[in-house]
């Protein structure tokens, strides 16, 4: 008879084994490149088996019942598609929680931030579990991350946000994007455009109010700014990005 740790790594086992089943080496290699895996690259090592994010999420819906003990097996394991199905299961058992487990399944994710470690990942969990436990709590943990050392906690930052813009609630992103402006990381420049684009999307002043104040548009790195107003019409565009906006 087994004991519950048996248990629970017997199932971690059964999904594991569902998903690895999947592979594809060539596409496996694919992704090792789309993902940046190379020496001095931002995923360096990290290991790839091919699998499509759809039969991810097949699986990841099928075992959503799981225990946070079988997930911590999944979030922490090496192989990337095998992280990415457990946040996803951890996602999917967020959408029915509780008030209680909304708060278990946050401070879970945050123990477990580590090996959150890829912008797919951060994208896919972040928003819809610390966004979903803060709506209506202090927000101060975003800024903690604004200013961390991981571009992975920064990204988190901006990203988690946009649980909040969903609702018209724009401050907190606004006040985060100021923060990393100028941040350098290519994919943090995406992220904000990307959040800053989202508000345009629901309130076009808004945005517009945020890129012209102080020229805020001319200090931002081009990527971020392009991402940004990819949404406005093309004169606008021009004149955002020839600096006379």
């Amino acid at each position: 008879m087994m004991n519950n740790l048996d248990s629970s790594s017997a199932v971690a086992k059964l999904l594991i084994s569902e998903l690895k089943a999947l592979s594809n080496p060539v596409k496996a290699e694919k992704m090792k490149r789309y993902f940046k895996t190379g020496k001095g690259e931002y995923a360096e090592g990290d290991i790839f088996w091919g699998v499509a994010v759809p039969d991810q999420r097949k699986i990841a819906k099928k075992y959503r019942d799981i225990s946070l003990d079988e997930l911590s097996i999944l979030i922490s394991h090496p192989v990337h598609e095998v992280r990415h199905m457990g946040l996803c299961t951890l996602v999917y058992k967020s959408e029915r929680a509780t008030l209680q487990e909304r708060y278990e399944y946050a401070h879970f994710y945050l123990a477990h931030l580590s090996h959150v470690n890829n912008w797919d990942l951060v994208d896919a969990s972040c928003r819809f579990i610390l966004g979903a436990y803060l709506e209506d709590k202090d927000r101060s943990l975003l800024y903690e991350f604004a200013a961390s050392d991981s571009v992975w906690e920064r990204r988190i930052a901006i990203i988690t946000c946009l649980h909040f813009i969903k609702q018209r609630d724009f401050d907190d992103a606004l006040c985060i994007s100021d923060i990393l402006l100028t941040d350098a990381h290519d994919l943090i420049q995406k992220a904000v455009g990307w959040m800053l684009r989202e508000i345009g999307n629901l309130d076009y002043d808004a945005e517009i109010a945020f890129l012209v104040e102080d020229d805020r548009y001319k200090k931002m790195p081009r990527t971020m700014l392009r991402y940004a107003i990819e949404k406005f019409e093309q004169p606008i565009r021009k004149q955002f990005l020839s600096g006379t906006a």
